[in-house]
């Protein structure tokens, strides 16, 4: 049986992105793939004015993701991977785009404080547990650190690392 481009899209990331991941048929049990295609899912029926199902869809993906929480309102683009999802949340107006690697417990939504979400670029990766919050825009082919936390924009390529905590000493 041949399988949609798209579903082989989403599975070939998967593989191609996780060592441990040898197959599609390995692919499709990650909670990666099972986020992602929840989440298209939800967002055609949050498209088509279906709120409550598409609420119902996002929460059961979360469930069966093991914690991945995308909102049916956010925008991922294609051959989005989330490696070891646990704890990422991705708000409503959050706009991915192609070929994106999200780490765990990455958070990407509204800094409470000014209107507006995230927007990530191309080939974007965001490293464990950083956080990119507010109206900012990250460029294409930029890295998000590891404990990062994002409040403006990263121009395209460019790196962002975390504050480096200098060891104490004495008392």
């Amino acid at each position: 049986m041949r399988l949609p481009r798209w579903l082989t899209e989403e599975l070939d990331v998967v593989v191609e992105r996780d060592p441990s991941v040898r197959s599609r048929a390995e692919a499709a049990l990650h909670p990666s793939v099972v986020a992602v295609l929840g989440h298209r899912a939800a967002h055609r029926l949050h498209r088509a004015g279906r709120r409550t199902a598409a609420a119902a869809v996002a929460a059961f993906g979360r469930l069966l993701s093991g914690g991945i929480e995308i909102h049916p309102a956010a925008r991922i683009g294609r051959r989005f991977f989330v490696d070891h999802g646990c704890g990422v949340v991705i708000g409503p107006e959050v706009v991915v785009g192609d070929d994106v690697t999200v780490f765990h417990q990455v958070t990407l939504a509204s800094d409470g404080d000014l209107p507006g979400q995230p927007r990530l670029g191309d080939g974007v990766t965001v490293g464990a547990n950083a956080t990119v919050l507010g109206p900012i825009t990250v460029g294409d082919k930029a890295l998000i650190g590891a404990n990062a936390l994002v409040r403006a924009d990263v121009r395209a390529g460019a790196t962002v690392h975390a504050p480096v905590a200098k060891e104490r000493t004495g008392n």
